[in-house]
Parts: structure tokens; sequence; C-alpha cells
């Protein structure tokens, strides 16, 4: 029943940051995706299956806030809710913590379901859509 919301756990490797030890912006698509596909493979989707059935999900947008640095060593915890069902598109909403559970950035990502050979939008697989509904 939605919403619908993942918790994963991720400690910052210094590949993920900058001279400063900072995590570098770049970086947090990273983490969302981490995010999302762990969500989808608790639910019993994984992102393979979907692409074994054809269909991709490229990002369409994608809003970022920082709010607090992270830092290498840090161990994270990237939230990752769903909140409505998905037509042809499905928005993830990210929240990222630091160690001590402090917010340290904010997201919304839309991606959108594409037809693998046509490269057409098509609708939310029916199995993914009775996941989120269980």
């Amino acid at each position: 029943m939605l919403p619908i919301t993942s918790r994963t756990k991720y400690r910052i490797l210094y590949a993920d940051t900058d001279m400063m030890g900072v995590v570098y912006y770049g970086n947090y698509g990273r983490f969302f995706e981490l995010g999302r596909t762990e969500m989808i493979r608790e639910m019993g989707m994984p992102y393979i299956e979907l692409e074994k059935a054809g269909i991709v999900m490229p990002v369409y947008s994608l809003e970022s806030k920082y709010k607090n640095v992270l830092r290498y060593d840090e161990l994270i915890t990237i939230e990752t809710t769903v909140k409505k069902l998905p037509v042809a598109r499905m928005e993830f909403f990210h929240r990222i913590y630091n160690e001590d559970g402090g917010l340290a950035h904010e997201a919304k990502v839309v991606l959108v379901f594409l037809d693998m050979k046509s490269n057409r939008p098509v609708r939310a697989p029916e199995r993914l859509t009775e996941l989120l509904l269980a």
C-alpha cells in the first residue's frame, strides 16, 4: 500500500569525495540509483527483470537540494519513497541522512518506462503496479 519507503545503508568511499573529503555533487545520482534499485529488488522485481521484459527506465528529471555535507567514511542512510502509482512515469523521493541521522540531501527523481526496441514510452508493467499495491 502506498506510500512505500525503503532504507539502504551505504558507507561513503574515498572515491565518492573531492579533495576536501566531502561527497562530490555528481555522485548523488549514484546514491539515488542505489536506493531505487534496492527498493525495487526488496519489492520482488529487480531492474534486470524489467530489462528482460524489454523495458528500460531512464531518468526524465531530477530535482536536488543539498542540506548538509556528507564526508568520507560516513555511514549514510538513503531513504527512497514512492507516493503514487506509476503510469508512464515513476516518481521517487529520496532523502539522504548522515551518520548522526541528520538530513543531508533531498531529491525527486522521475523515471520513464520505455520499450527497449522502439524507444517509445510504455505503461508501467502490471506486475510492478501490483507489487506497489500489495
